[in-house]
């Protein structure tokens, strides 16, 4: 889940990083108020989840209380990637002398958390690798060693920063990787980081994106920053279908159903079982498909639980069919998904034999799940079809 910009800085000032002056406003006067309180010029910025706000116009720097009152009412409505703002940030505007860009993450293919350093900053950094790869340092390093401030530092220095802004950067760096590790965060990123014309450095804007898995280990910590429990956060707010995704899988504790995200198709999905969810995914969109949502199912949901989920999916406009397709499992009844998607069906008025593409879930009690479909002449195949090919049959299905 991805924090706005208000709320990572609200973080990094409980890690003492050097920040700007600033204020989160809800109207004009507010924000001329704060304009005059700050001191001008001020910088006035849409918090929104998505980038490119400086690129869609939301983003102004304002000289003048009356002027910040102005742009309030101008930068307000713009759309950033099809999101409007929450809330806008007044910030004292630093003169910069040179814009730095860090972020950690985590590499899939190491498996291991990575510094990414730029002595670029302030533009995309896709760009800056691409045309000025020399400009950009990956540093991995160990979750399980002592984290020391050498690291930071040798990712620094791989781009030729030496000398006093080597040893200023330092510790905001290390500072960062901390702060990715305590709060098990997917990315934490400043961009850009700012050397001003007094030889200080000072976090001009910062992300941080959340493993949704760890929100109850961190639940004090978004209380405090005013996060709703009900906020399911991605590039976006999340959607009322999403929001109902939720709730059908936090009603009941027994397995998972649910955990959805929006998308424009006609196909339909109920899938999961390790990691066989993003999976299904691509092979539905790699045969041509338009996935209507992405979902995970599994850990033995109950029948009522797959039975929510199924009519949640049914009740999204535009979908035409639906594809129930898992992994081999072991710890999922077959029986238990089959009675609660088709229970589903019916009650959302529909025919399963005819809204249900393919029915591709083998493992446990897989014999008395396969009865059931064929009672309600649902196709459905065995561990002998591929995930990929029951992918391609669900798809085809539509095309028919």
């Amino acid at each position: 889940m991805r924090f706005y910009e208000y709320e990572s800085k609200a973080l990094f000032e409980r890690h003492r990083m050097p920040l700007n002056t600033r204020r989160t406003v809800s109207s004009a006067s507010e924000a001329r108020e704060a304009a005059a309180e700050i001191g001008c010029p001020v910088v006035v910025k849409s918090q929104v989840l998505s980038g490119g706000r400086m690129k869609a116009g939301a983003v102004k720097f304002a000289k003048t209380p009356d002027e910040a009152a102005s742009y309030y009412d101008e930068i307000l409505p713009i759309e950033v990637n099809g999101e409007t703002a929450r809330s806008i940030l007044i910030e004292t505007m630093s003169p910069i002398a040179q814009e730095y860009f860090v972020s950690v993450t985590w590499d899939g293919r190491r498996k291991a958390p990575v510094v990414l350093f730029s002595d670029m900053g302030g533009i995309d950094i896709e760009e800056v690798a691409e045309k000025h790869p020399e400009h950009v340092s990956k540093t991995h390093f160990s979750t399980i060693f002592p984290l020391t401030p050498r690291i930071a530092k040798e990712a620094i220095g791989k781009v030729g920063v030496s000398g006093r802004d080597l040893n200023r950067m330092t510790p905001i760096v290390f500072e960062l990787m901390k702060i990715f590790l305590e709060y098990d965060l997917t990315l934490a990123e400043i961009n850009p980081l700012a050397r001003l014309e007094d030889g200080s450095f000072c976090v001009l804007d910062g992300h941080i994106d959340l493993e949704a898995e760890a929100r109850g280990k961190h639940k004090k910590l978004l209380a405090e920053l005013g996060i709703g429990e009900d906020e399911t956060r991605q590039a976006r707010p999340p959607t009322e279908f999403e929001i109902a995704g939720r709730k059908v899988n936090d009603v009941d504790h027994r397995g998972v159903a649910g955990n959805v995200v929006e998308f424009d198709g006609n196909l339909g999905l109920i899938i999961g079982a390790g990691g066989g969810s993003l999976t299904l995914f691509d092979a539905v969109r790699n045969h041509g498909g338009k996935p209507a949502n992405y979902c995970e199912i599994g850990g033995n949901p109950s029948v009522s639980k797959a039975c929510e989920l199924t009519k949640l999916i049914l009740s999204k406009p535009g979908v035409e069919k639906i594809a129930v397709m898992m992994n081999v499992v072991s710890n999922t009844r077959v029986d238990i998904v089959a009675r609660g998607v088709v229970k589903g069906c019916i009650e959302s008025g529909k025919d399963p034999a005819k809204v249900i593409s393919i029915f591709r879930i083998p493992g446990a009690w897989e014999d008395e799940g396969f009865k059931i479909l064929e009672k309600y002449g649902v196709e459905y195949c065995d561990r002998s079809v591929s995930m990929y090919d029951a992918a391609g049959r669900a798809v085809a299905k539509l095309g028919a």
